[in-house]
């Protein structure tokens, strides 16, 4: 019988795409740090030598955007001269204006409505002690690691991928890890076969060991299969901001809506509503409502509640689903504003974001489940 898998993949804080990701959360919290009113959606470009900085931003902060993005690109760990990008030579460029006036009329805080349209999506499972999917889970695990070993060890470089395929049953129960992938820029002394040692046995085996998995029951385990990765970075592959999306929800396990969340304030509901959601989803779980839950949320542009809200919970549930969506608008304000107040968005929380992932890491203050009480006396349990 064919094996049932699931997949998912990772990328690291200096993978291109991530890069301008944490410029522009960078940024963001650069501005909300001298005004929690900041409105950002900043936007970022990097390629080889070159970043560029676009966007609308209307703030009473006064924030050295180059220097902000410079020392984002320091810590990411681009700081070797000659890998055609570094922190101290690349070339910054800024396009910033204010936001639409248009807009502002319909979310400004006295009518505190939505700053878009969209839907978004969280999820949670029961899969990881986080309540995430096994397979993002791991992915994002092996990514951290990486990112560890690059700040001590001078011959990883910052750019690389990680990806997991997670078999389960028919039942949906996990059955064992199938494939491990993972690739990692390097300097050129660094020899791939000692390479390949050093990421199975300091990278792969203790994150597999964390999550209960040997490294020896895994089926297939690919590192660096294209052999030398020390081309990499904005040097090999441009990167955008918000091309990451499935990296920073779920890894396509659960749903994900149609924006993305780095550079944007929180009145973004593209942002601040898929917290909310995901916020949501893992109290849901976390009562023992369901083992597996869906939250969607959709909102228009300038009008506070949202325009519908819904939980699926795969046929997990102990009460129906039409029962948890009614616990949630009881016990949640949706509206922008309401997001805001409870999740304390307005400070500058979202660069570790960027590097670090979105759901599932502890501190995240809709990591929280301060909902359950109210969710089980609610359902009675």
């Amino acid at each position: 019988m064919e094996k049932r898998l699931f997949t998912s993949e990772c990328v690291t804080n200096g993978h291109p795409d991530k890069v301008a990701d944490s410029i522009s959360d960078a940024i963001l919290d650069a501005c909300l740090a001298q005004d929690p009113g900041s409105r950002v959606a900043c936007e970022t470009m990097v390629t080889t030598d070159f970043c560029l900085i676009c966007g609308e931003i209307t703030t009473k902060a006064v924030v050295d955007y180059k220097a902000v993005a410079r020392e984002a690109i320091r810590k990411i760990g681009y700081v070797y001269p000659g890998d055609g990008f570094d922190a101290e030579t690349v070339e910054i460029q800024c396009r910033i204006h204010t936001q639409s006036a248009d807009i502002a009329l319909g979310t400004n805080d006295e009518v505190g409505g939505a700053g878009d349209q969209g839907m978004m999506f969280g999820g949670a499972c029961t899969q990881t002690p986080e309540l995430m999917p096994l397979p993002v889970a791991l992915a994002r695990a092996l990514s951290n690691r990486l990112t560890e070993c690059v700040h001590s060890n001078d011959l990883l470089r910052a750019d690389g991928k990680t990806q997991v395929s997670v078999e389960y049953d028919e039942a949906g129960n996990v059955v064992g890890i199938d494939t491990v992938v993972v690739s990692i820029m390097h300097s050129a002394d660094f020899e791939i076969a000692e390479l390949r040692k050093y990421v199975r046995e300091g990278i792969i085996a203790p994150v597999l060991a964390k999550y209960g998995f040997d490294i020896n029951s895994v089926a297939h385990i690919h590192i660096n299969p294209t052999g030398n990765f020390v081309i990499g970075g904005p040097n090999g592959d441009t990167g955008l901001t918000g091309r990451k999306i499935i990296v920073d929800t779920y890894g396509g396990y659960f749903s994900h809506g149609g924006g993305a969340f780095s550079g944007k304030d929180p009145t973004k509901v593209d942002r601040s509503a898929a917290y909310l959601a995901r916020y949501m989803a893992k109290n849901l779980v976390a009562a023992g409502l369901a083992t597996q839950v869906q939250v969607q949320l959709a909102y228009a542009i300038g009008v506070a509640e949202p325009v519908s809200v819904r939980v699926d919970s795969y046929g997990t549930g102990i009460v129906s689903d039409e029962k948890m969506t009614e616990y949630l608008r009881k016990v949640v304000d949706m509206t922008p504003a309401g997001i805001i107040r409870k999740l304390d968005l307005r400070r500058p929380i979202y660069a570790p974001t960027a590097a670090e992932g979105h759901f599932g890491v502890d501190g995240r203050p809709w990591e929280r489940t301060d909902l359950v009480p109210q969710l089980k006396e609610l359902a009675g349990i």
